[in-house]
């Protein structure tokens, strides 16, 4: 793939050489010591967390917590270069504008994707983890599972790599489904026949259209959007470029920087979960103890479960078949997830599974009281009937009424409250690391975003037209628990722009960027594919 920093814009030598002189300069001083005092203190913060945490664990050997220190890495480490692949994006409008100085707008970038992570909900986090194959998420404690996670994140970091080094705004979101998927598809492979599962397609193709359209969506709307200001807006300085390096006036510096802000909380909102639904697979693996419930569920919370679950059963019981044998409750709901094949025996096991997991956590009277051996078993338990009944209520067969499919659905939001919870301190460390690379390495894509896309220098409308759709798009899609990618967004808003406004494009760039779109999924699914059947010669 040809290198897209060597593509030459026509802009870059004259008008842009001010920002690029800015680009090389120093964040100075005061900066560097704001940021270390936060990054120093947010540190101490999770590191605290963490060890009040395990402070209850009683492990046999110290591996798991020397398992638990790679794999937290390792996933940081995503995060880390998420950060300074991704969120580029966000500030590249406002320093070709002179909106704000460089090192300032990667600052104020990375306290709004801060903000973004601190006050995203999770769901996204655990939908992405709906494409794994469920017997490796029941057992991510053992081998496979931890094979599992350390594949897709270090397939996905060196995808994320290469495309960075050349200077291409490919999706961080786009190289982790190709991972999963490709782990998926390995797993199957090496399972044969012996009934291992691969993806969830139908899941897959609900974020396959996300991540399909929202480029579309981008580029169409960012375009519509720039003519409708040119048809409304009657300031010729909105439609102008930057001259040297002066700021644009006031109203639309404040402008840009809105959108800035808008794109960078979307980007830590959306963007910043998928790293966290990992994290905590890898926290119930190593320390089930610790993460495998929601231990802020108490007493009065536990009984409100246990009438909900009564509820639930109820309505599964009016669809029990007579020919329905009794077997193992958990097996059965397993092996309808991985099949998607309805039996007999599925109703009935969920209706059994729905009456133990109630029994369970009202005999202990809060999930903080669960015995340490049994914290796995009934997070498994509550994961598997959640999952099961997410797939009936899309299935044609069974067929619940309104009032029933209110019940179960209350019933499910209550089972995963109790097992899809974030604690704090991992949205720090996801935010610190995502403003860390922030830091690092976000020069490559800004010059791409900024100068490569299009054969003029960006407008104030322009910039502000193609954030606008993102910011909305990003933080939309956050709404309906759906990955997307800022980077496809953001940059074909810009192209967008550049047609709607006559400026032409550069084609090399965008050719370039297409074949980053192309290759990402199947050369992450190889890539991980690849790693976790070698590693699943090794763990066991």
């Amino acid at each position: 793939m040809e290198e897209a920093s060597a593509v030459i814009s026509p802009h870059s030598a004259g008008e842009s050489a001010s920002v690029h002189n800015k680009l090389n300069k120093s964040p100075g001083l005061i900066g560097s010591l704001v940021f270390g005092v936060v990054l120093v203190g947010g540190m101490g913060y999770a590191i605290s967390q963490l060890g009040h945490d395990l402070a209850g664990t009683h492990l046999a050997s110290v591996w798991p917590y020397v398992l638990l220190g790679i794999a937290l890495l390792i996933a940081l480490g995503f995060e880390f270069v998420n950060g300074f692949h991704d969120t580029a994006n966000a500030v590249a409008t406002v320093i070709y504008t002179h909106s704000l100085e460089p090192h300032v707008a990667v600052v104020w970038s990375g306290m709004w994707n801060l903000i973004g992570v601190l006050t995203s909900s999770g769901a996204v986090a655990f939908s992405i983890l709906t494409l794994l194959p469920v017997e490796l998420i029941l057992q991510v404690g053992k081998g496979a599972g931890f094979a599992m996670v350390f594949s897709l994140l270090i397939a996905a970091i060196i995808w994320n790599l290469a495309t960075w080094w050349f200077g291409l705004p490919a999706s961080s979101s786009h190289t982790l489904i190709g991972s999963i998927i490709g782990v998926g598809l390995a797993n199957q492979l090496i399972g044969g026949k012996t009934g291992t599962s691969g993806v969830d397609w139908a899941q897959a193709t609900n974020v396959f259209k996300v991540l399909l359209i929202s480029p579309i969506v981008g580029f169409v709307c960012a375009a519509l959007l720039l003519l409708l200001l040119k048809l409304l807006v009657k300031k010729p300085e909105l439609y102008q470029s930057p001259k040297g390096d002066q700021p644009p006036p006031w109203w639309i510096r404040g402008l840009l920087i809105l959108t800035c802000t808008g794109v960078s909380f979307g980007h830590g909102s959306n963007d910043g979960q998928k790293g966290m639904g990992l994290i905590m697979l890898i926290l119930i693996g190593t320390v089930p103890t610790a993460y495998a419930l929601n231990h802020a569920i108490g007493y009065n919370q536990v009984q409100d479960f246990a009438a909900v679950s009564e509820q639930a059963a109820h309505v599964l019981s009016a669809y029990v078949s007579p020919d329905a044998v009794m077997g193992d409750a958990r097996s059965d709901l397993t092996e309808y997830i991985r099949t998607k094949q309805f039996t007999p025996n599925t109703m009935l096991a969920a209706r059994q599974l729905a009456l133990e997991v109630e029994h369970e956590v009202v005999t202990y009277k809060t999930l903080a009281g669960v015995p340490a051996d049994q914290q796995q078993n009934i997070r498994n338990d509550m994961y598997v009937e959640s999952e099961a009944l997410r797939l009936m209520a899309k299935a044609d067969n069974p067929k619940f009424t309104s009032p029933q499919n209110a019940v179960l659905a209350n019933y499910r939001k209550h089972l995963d409250l109790s097992t899809k919870f974030i604690p704090s301190w991992v949205k720090v460390a996801v935010a610190l690391a995502l403003g860390l690379g922030t830091m690092v390495g976000w020069k490559r894509i800004v010059v791409t975003v900024g100068e490569k896309i299009g054969k003029d220098h960006l407008t104030y409308a322009q910039g502000a037209s193609a954030e606008i759709v993102a910011a909305i798009t990003i933080i939309a899609a956050d709404q309906f628990k759906m990955p997307v990618s800022t980077t496809h967004v953001l940059s074909s808003g810009v192209a967008g722009t550049m047609l709607a406004n006559g400026s032409g494009l550069q084609f090399a760039t965008i050719r370039n960027i297409a074949l980053a779109w192309v290759f990402t999924l199947p050369v992450a699914a190889l890539l991980a594919g690849g790693l976790f059947w070698a590693m699943r010669l090794f763990i066991h």
